[in-house]
C-alpha cells in the first residue's frame, strides 16, 4: 500500500509533563534499596540518560559501547559546511520546551538557540511529476497540524554531549561489542567480541531494535517466542542521508515524495541557519533506500541523485555541484542496522518486559505512551526525547 503525505518527514509530536510521566517527583526523597552493579549496553541517547540517572542515585555502572564513539545514531560533522550538521537525528519533533524538560530545567525557552521549522517553498513528486504546493496550503498545514523545531547553531549531538556526558564518559568502554548476554545465573555475564567477560547484577540493553532483529547478540536462555515476535514486528527501515554542497540554491525548501514505504525527501539543510553555504540533503528511508542500494556504492547513488535533480531543474544540479558530499548509511551500518522506529504506537508488553528482572531494554522503540494524548499531545516513538525518557524510565523501574 502506497503512503502519501503532504510532508512525511516532519511529523510533530508535542510532549508536556504530566503526573503519568514525570521523571523527578517519583523518586524525590526516596532512597533505593538496590546496591548492585549495572552494565549498560550502548552509549546512545537512552544509554547516556540511564547512566545519568544511575549516577545521580550513586549506583555503580559501566557502559559497553560497540563503536569508538558515543552518541549512537546522534552524530555531527563540523567540517563540511559553515554550520554544524546532524548526520543522524536532526529534528526535535516537539515544541522546543521539551529540551528543558529532558534536563529538568524550568521554563519553556531552552538555553540553546532553535529554529521554528516551517518551510513554505515545498514541491511534491508523484511518479515523474513534480508540482509546487501552494504557500497557503503549507501555512494552513502548520497552523492546523504541525509545530516543529531544529537547532540553529548546534546539533542534537551537542545537546546530548553537554547535558549527559559530564562524569559519565570515563565509565564508557569503547570498541566493546557485546556478543552474548547470559542471564541464567545469579549474575548476568556479558561477553564481548574481544573475548572479555563483564559481570553485573542488572543489564540495560539500549542497542537499536535493528541490532536485536539481526541476532548478533546471543541471549542465554534464548529469548521467548513472544519476545522475538515483538522485536520482529517493530518497523525499523533501512535508510541513509546524502548531503551535497552546491554553489547556488536552485532547489526549494523541501521536495517531498510518494513512496511505497518509509519516506524520501530532499531538504535545504541550511534552512534558518547563519550560513553562506548551500547544502541540500536527501533523506531516503524504506523502499526508496532499497532501490538506491541496488546502484552499488555511494558515488553511483550520488550520480543518480544528481541526474534526478537535473531532470527537475534543467541541469542545474550537475552545473552547481561542488563535488563535496557526505553519505551516512545508517541502514547498512554495523552498529545500527537501520534508521529509527517509525511509528507512534505504544510499545507492547512483550517488547518492553525484562528478562527475569535482570536484563532490561531501553531506547526510542520502547515508548509506553503511544498514540494516547498526554495533555493533548504525544511523544513520538522514534524521537530522541523518546529515547532519553526511556533511559530514565528503565532506571526507575530497576531502582524503585
Amino acid at each position: 500500500m502506497k503512503t502519501k503525505s503532504l510532508f512525511p518527514l516532519f511529523i510533530t509530536v508535542l510532549f508536556f509533563c504530566t503526573s503519568s510521566c514525570k521523571k523527578d517527583e517519583k523518586t524525590d526523597n526516596i532512597e533505593t534499596e538496590f546496591k548492585g552493579d549495572i552494565i549498560i549496553v550502548g552509549a546512545g541517547a537512552s544509554g547516556l540518560s540511564a547512566a545519568k540517572k544511575l549516577q545521580e542515585n550513586g549506583i555503580s555502572y559501566q557502559i559497553l559501547e560497540a563503536s569508538d564513539k558515543l552518541g549512537g545514531r546522534i552524530q555531527k560533522n563540523i567540517d563540511f559546511a559553515d554550520f554544524p550538521i546532524d548526520l543522524g537525528a536532526e529534528w526535535i519533533h516537539a515544541d522546543k520546551s521539551i529540551l528543558n524538560y529532558l534536563i529538568n530545567q524550568q521554563g519553556n525557552e531552552p538555553n540553546v538557540e532553535t529554529i521554528l521549522y516551517q518551510p513554505t517553498n515545498v514541491q511534491s513528486v508523484s511518479g515523474d511529476t513534480i508540482t509546487q504546493i501552494p504557500e497557503q496550503d503549507m501555512i494552513d498545514y502548520y497552523s492546523n497540524y504541525i509545530t516543529e523545531y531544529k537547532f540553529k547553531n548546534t546539533t542534537w549531538y551537542d545537546f546530548i554531549y553537554e547535558n549527559f556526558t559530564e562524569n559519565i564518559e570515563e565509565n564508557i568502554i569503547y570498541e566493546s561489542k557485546v556478543t552474548t548476554i547470559d542471564y541464567s545465573g545469579d549474575k548476568v555475564i556479558l561477553t564481548t567480541n574481544n573475548g572479555l567477560e563483564y559481570h553485573a547484577d542488572k543489564v540495560i540493553v539500549t542497542v537499536s531494535v535493528g541490532v536485536l532483529k539481526s541476532n548478533v547478540i546471543t541471549f542465554i536462555p534464548s529469548l521467548s517466542t513472544e519476545k522475538i515476535n515483538a522485536i520482529q514486528d517493530v518497523e525499523f527501515l533501512p535508510g541513509f542521508k546524502l548531503l551535497m554542497k552546491f554553489s547556488e540554491q536552485f532547489y526549494p525548501d523541501v521536495i517531498s515524495y510518494e513512496t511505497n514505504s518509509g519516506e524520501k525527501s530532499f531538504y535545504d539543510v541550511a534552512y534558518g541557519k547563519n550560513s553562506q553555504d548551500h547544502v541540500l540533503g536527501l533523506l531516503s528511508v524504506g523502499s526508496s533506500a532499497e532501490e538506491y542500494y541496488l546502484l552499488g556504492d555511494s558515488n553511483a547513488i550520488l550520480q543518480n541523485v544528481l541526474q534526478e535533480l537535473d531532470g527537475y531543474y534543467n541541469g542545474l544540479a550537475s552545473q552547481s555541484f561542488l563535488g563535496n558530499y557526505i553519505y551516512m548509511n545508517w541502514g547498512q551500518q554495523t552498529f545500527t542496522h537501520g534508521t529509527w522506529t517509525s511509528d507512534i504506537q505504544a510499545s507492547s508488553n512483550n517488547l518492553n518486559e525484562s528478562l527475569n528482572n535482570k536484563v532490561y531494554f531501553a531506547g526510542e522503540t520502547y515508548n509506553t505512551y503511544g498514540v494516547l494524548p498526554v495533555n493533548g499531545s504525544f511523544i513520538l516513538r522514534g524521537s530522541v526525547q523518546s529515547a532519553i525518557l526511556s533511559g530514565y524510565k528503565v532506571v526507575e523501574e530497576i531502582l524503585f
